[in-house]
């Protein structure tokens, strides 16, 4: 007759257990409890990996399982502090059922409004990575750890050493907000934790205008102006905007675009989040990065500023390839969804839909130094068989007196 505690009768597995409480002074392979970060409560979870590698078994799972949903109760931040190898082997399936529970835990939460920031340590693999640590809202992997679904042991042996199953590797490939030490750890999370917390639900501010104040003669000019590299791009507007800001990066799939800015920031006593382009053609990843910030800003409660600055959508065969159309729907489909005010400033070129759907409806202004185009007169010009795209840029009425004038827009900033 198995144990709950042995739930496979493996042997000696009761004596494993006795010598991991001995040798580390806890009862589990994790402990939890409401700390103070900075000025706010959280739930700290913190995996020991000195106890039995970190791993999961039914007694984990019933303390994270507790943690989660107290917390969610509490309506408190939850900061998890990973180092596991994964499911424990000792008890086989009943371990690895847990992460069903961990994952229904995480989305419920998500689904609450509780922020969640992980912090993957050295090192953090199978499936409390797939499950606790890949759901949280923001994820910070402390430099040079090991992350990865597959252990060192599971690998290939041309895969045990690739950069990529690291912490720095992750992130390059947008699947970690950021890299930390164990000495920047403390302040990033105080950060993370004011940001994600901080949010009220009037909208943004419009950004003062950083460029030329005069506004175009013509529509050659009005593009032109947008397309002077000595024009502002999103960071200096980033920079006057706010008093500090964090990025997060990538799309969680694989993908960076790093003419997408988006993040959180710190204004006025308040949070706003923000997606910014950056005046290059915005790539799938940039999208679905910006679709991820202004879904996770909505459940928050934090206002969004969208700063527009694209010639249009990336249209190459990898950007296709990559899903480019289900990538721009997913933005209309955030920005439509959103509870919370989304404000937009085309600070740059706003070009066709690739500009479109970042842009707030009803809270969109633009800066003397921009335009707004259905398309940009080059290729309007391909398009409708004309010899000259000065003469078709005034047709367009892409200015921004005559988008103020037809009502595309609501100020000029």
């Amino acid at each position: 007759m198995h144990s709950a505690s042995n739930p496979l009768d493996w042997p000696a597995y009761d004596e494993l257990l006795a010598r991991a409480r001995h040798t580390t002074g806890v009862e589990e392979s994790v402990t939890y409890g409401q700390v103070l970060i900075g000025d706010i409560d959280v739930m700290l979870i913190e995996f020991d990996f000195r106890f039995l590698g970190g791993s999961v078994g039914t007694a984990t799972g019933d303390r994270l399982v507790h943690a989660l949903s107290t917390a969610r109760a509490r309506g408190m931040p939850v900061v998890s502090l990973l180092a596991t190898g994964g499911s424990r082997m000792q008890e086989g399936m009943f371990s690895l059922l847990q992460l069903q529970r961990v994952a229904r835990e995480c989305h419920l939460n998500k689904e609450s409004g509780v922020p969640h920031v992980a912090v993957l340590r050295n090192p953090t693999t199978g499936g409390v990575w797939a499950s606790l640590g890949a759901s949280a809202d923001v994820i910070l992997g402390v430099s040079g750890a090991q992350v990865a679904f597959g252990g060192s042991r599971v690998r290939s042996g041309e895969d045990v050493h690739h950069p990529v199953f690291t912490s720095e590797g992750q992130f390059a490939a947008g699947l970690i907000d950021a890299v930390v030490t164990p000495g920047t750890l403390p302040a990033t999370l105080v950060t993370w934790l004011e940001l994600l917390t901080g949010g009220t639900p009037e909208p943004a501010d419009v950004p003062k205008a950083l460029g030329r104040t005069e506004l175009p003669t013509d529509g050659w000019d009005a593009v032109k102006r947008a397309r002077d590299p000595r024009r502002p791009r999103a960071s200096a507007y980033l920079e006057s905007y706010f008093d500090t800001y964090a990025l997060i990066n990538g799309d969680r799939s694989g993908g960076v675009d790093p003419g997408m800015l988006c993040g959180i920031g710190w204004r006025a006593g308040r949070s706003v989040a923000f997606a910014a382009q950056t005046g290059t053609a915005t790539r799938p990843a940039g999208y679905r990065t910006a679709s991820r910030l202004i879904t996770m800003a909505d459940r928050f409660g934090i206002p969004v500023l969208t700063l527009v600055d694209t010639p249009g959508a990336a249209n190459d065969a990898a950007s296709e390839s990559a899903g480019l159309a289900d990538a721009i729907s997913g933005v209309f489909a955030a920005v439509a969804a959103a509870h919370i005010p989304v404000t937009t400033l085309v600070i740059g070129e706003g070009g066709s839909g690739g500009a479109l759907a970042l842009a707030g409806a009803g809270r969109t202004w633009i800066t003397p130094d921009a335009y707004f185009s259905v398309i940009a007169p080059e290729l309007a010009a391909g398009i409708l068989k004309r010899d000259s795209a000065e003469d078709l840029a005034d047709q367009l009425r892409l200015r921004p007196q005559d988008l103020l004038d037809l009502g595309i827009v609501d100020g000029i900033a």
